[in-house]
């Protein structure tokens, strides 16, 4: 027998029965011999900030947030961290044993990590990126490719009010398109990122015309639901190198991983083929 508390960690959002990131982390926690569980969460808006003050109490060291709490658990946290500020949103919550709870965001890191061993030839100094999209996730793909060197970023969102929003807080860098134009902002991009839910399972197609398309661009969609997407596959018939969506979601659990079990996980092979065979 033991007194010894095992540690608990998850993930909050709504929907969340098609995340990856349970057998993700039960991956590691297995692999790495470590007492401890990840638990996927389907909790509302409204039960949010009851939920979030509730889990420490019951064990839980940590947690992923996800679609749609990721902007609002900012004003849950103790402690922001100056990355999670800028972006405007976390994606990590690491509840501390002095009862503080600490949020980050792990996605910017992610994305680069996942292009780099995707597309090591990237380099996203060499020309405009163009980012459909205008989420959460956006906010972490515009903040890491700021700091990579990107010299513009175009922008482009069904609601154009929330590509403005994005450009007022990011700056000059931000160059905001109509979305039916959104084709346009391929013209000489070097990076293309789809960062919104088009082209997921159950969400519509991804329409935008890519005759634009570069063959010296690098391709990358943060869908991974299908894992192939049909955006993807376009992208390949100009020429395009593309990067799924999936390593990114290992990318960016790592950090997270490491945070509240102790340990940091190696991101491998054998890593991925577990994430694909949920």
């Amino acid at each position: 027998m033991t007194d010894q508390k095992i540690p608990l960690a998850g993930v909050i959002g709504s929907p969340i029965a098609h995340s990856r990131s349970p057998a993700l982390h039960q991956h590691w926690l297995r692999t790495m011999e470590i007492a401890g569980y990840y638990i996927p969460m389907d909790v509302a808006q409204a039960d949010l900030a009851h939920v979030i003050r509730t889990l420490p109490q019951m064990g839980f060291v940590g947690c992923n947030v996800t679609i749609p709490h990721k902007e609002a658990v900012l004003d849950l946290a103790d402690l922001v961290t100056d990355r999670a500020a800028l972006i405007g949103a976390a994606n990590t919550l690491i509840f501390r044993a002095d009862g503080k709870i600490h949020a980050d965001n792990t996605d910017g890191y992610g994305f680069i990590q996942n292009l780099k061993e995707g597309a090591p030839h990237w380099d996203p100094r060499s020309g405009p990126a163009a980012v459909f999209g205008a989420g959460g996730a956006a906010r972490a793909i515009i903040t890491s490719l700021i700091d990579a060197g990107a010299p513009e970023i175009r922008l482009t969102n069904r609601t154009r009010a929330r590509s403005e929003a994005l450009r007022a807080e990011f700056g000059a860098k931000i160059v905001v398109y109509d979305w039916v134009k959104a084709g346009n902002t391929l013209d000489g991009a070097q990076t293309v990122v789809n960062s919104s839910s088009l082209g997921m399972v159950g969400k519509p197609d991804f329409r935008v015309p890519l005759d634009g398309l570069s063959s010296s661009a690098v391709v990358t969609d943060l869908v991974y639901t299908p894992l192939d997407t049909t955006f993807l596959q376009r992208a390949r018939e100009f020429g395009c190198t593309t990067v799924d969506g999936l390593g990114m979601l290992i990318y960016q659990a790592a950090p997270a991983f490491e945070r509240w079990f102790g340990t940091r996980p190696e991101v491998d092979s054998a890593t991925r083929e577990v994430v694909l065979g949920q």
